[in-house]
């Protein structure tokens, strides 16, 4: 009987235990909404189907002969940075903060980083990280179209991921990681500062560095396949709400706010572009109205969760004509061979966004946010001025120490020879069209046909 009860009694003792774990991982997890989780890791999935879709739309404004090393580009950084976001990319953003410039290594590979709710929040971490790693993906992705068709693929690795540690990781965490920026008051809903000001820079930076594609303002370098951009468009504009609206990180009313502005902006912004192109070049074109709406896309990020509707229609009229003017004006205007205007886009649609903020945030929107100049506060319009120049050094000067530093090692720019063959088959050894046309017993490849139709202004007859 002793015996007997001394087994009942540990029995009791374990399962005492056993129920005391389990109360407390309820009382972990109770507090996460299961609507926002849902809601956090569709929308981690929408922003993840971005890069494919910068890769198609960035693919398809390409020459034939460097389409598979475009896609490439934008296919590659999302393995490439979701291994560095795993393993020192969060702790480099959202680790403990190091005096307003960097986070600590102490979620190194993520360590203690577990699916407790989040402090403040409803969401597991888990799905903070996973929602933040596809920011950091595209991020990058975004400057490769400054450089498309005339870099190397080794070097555009090793500056790719060098960028993504020293220059991406910092800056997220001086505006979404508590730093000095953040301290600041500058407000950044989905990463105009960011992502797009400092990717647009960063480009045109490299660009200018590299120097300008072989006959480029001498040979037409036309887009090869325009319903491959228009559909990457439209997984950008698809995938944009779960990074627009899931920055509000719930299924709430500021997702709503959010998605709503998405769409204002990125529509009133297509048709701003494109009546400018009408207007300017006596033609609308379907690669006018795509661009437009990617512009007010990048418009409208930094502003989506802290302004009404009808400021969004306002924000999205001016970045559709600002960056119509940047790539189809300034470009011109000075020279620079920025391949599918990522800076005009990007850089450009980034600073006007971060400004519009300062204009017409407001706290009866987002209470966790500020009032704006035209709600009766120019504080924050100053801290986003000051952080757009921020972000543009940090872009420059980051970006030109690492172009230096990577050229010591390797060759950075393709040679003329290779640029002439392609990318796709000097570099990778492949190409993306492999049938060939047949004309009065004349076999010509897809490649010179590519050839012949880049380096000939006026029709040629193959017979």
């Amino acid at each position: 009987m002793k015996k007997l009860a001394s087994i009942l009694s540990m029995t009791a003792m374990f399962i005492a235990m056993m129920a005391s774990v389990a109360f407390a991982a309820d009382d972990t997890t109770a507090a996460i909404d299961t609507g926002d989780t849902a809601w956090v890791l569709i929308s981690a999935a929408l922003v993840f189907i971005m890069t494919p879709g910068l890769a198609f739309f960035y693919g398809g404004m390409v020459r034939s002969k460097n389409v598979l090393s475009t896609i490439m580009h934008s296919f590659f950084i999302v393995a490439m940075i979701s291994v560095e976001w795993v393993l020192i990319g969060y702790a480099m953003t959202f680790g403990s903060d190091i005096g307003g410039f960097i986070g600590s290594l102490d979620k190194v590979g993520l360590t203690g980083v577990g699916m407790q709710v989040m402090a403040n929040g409803t969401i597991p971490e888990l799905a903070f990280v996973a929602f933040q790693c596809m920011f950091a993906i595209i991020t990058p992705a975004l400057i490769t179209g400054a450089f498309a068709e005339r870099m190397k693929f080794g070097a555009f690795v090793v500056f790719i991921l060098l960028w993504a540690i020293l220059i991406y990781n910092p800056m997220a965490h001086w505006v979404w990681g508590g730093g000095f920026l953040a301290k600041l008051g500058a407000l950044d809903f989905a990463g105009g500062l960011v992502i797009h000001i400092l990717s647009g820079v960063s480009g045109l930076t490299v660009c200018i560095l590299l120097g300008k594609r072989h006959g480029y303002g001498k040979v037409p370098m036309l887009p090869h396949h325009l319903p491959m951009t228009v559909l990457g468009a439209t997984l950008l504009w698809f995938g944009w709400f779960g990074f627009n609206a899931g920055s509000a990180l719930g299924a709430n009313a500021l997702a709503a706010n959010a998605f709503v502005t998405t769409q204002a902006a990125a529509a009133m912004a297509t048709v701003s572009w494109v009546a400018c192109e009408w207007m300017h070049h006596g033609k609308p074109t379907i690669l006018g109205a795509a661009s437009g709406c990617v512009a007010g896309l990048v418009a409208i990020t930094p502003a989506a969760g802290f302004v009404a509707p009808l400021p969004a229609v306002i924000i999205g009229l001016i970045g559709g004509i600002v960056c119509y003017f940047a790539v189809a004006v300034v470009k011109e205007k000075f020279g620079y061979d920025d391949s599918l205007d990522a800076f005009g886009v990007h850089g450009i649609g980034g600073t006007w966004g971060a400004v519009a903020t300062g204009l017409w945030c407001s706290t009866e929107i987002n209470p966790a946010g500020a009032d704006g100049l035209f709600y009766g506060s120019a504080d924050t319009l100053i801290a986003q001025l000051i952080s757009i120049v921020v972000a543009y050094v940090l872009a420059i000067v980051g970006s030109y120490i690492l172009f230096k530093v990577v050229s010591c090692f390797m060759q950075v720019r393709a040679s003329e020879n290779e640029e002439v063959s392609g990318i796709d088959i000097s570099e990778h050894g492949e190409r993306a069209y492999n049938q060939s046309i047949m004309s009065a017993n004349t076999l010509l490849s897809s490649n010179a046909e590519a050839f012949a139709s880049e380096n000939f202004t006026k029709p040629v007859d193959l017979k």
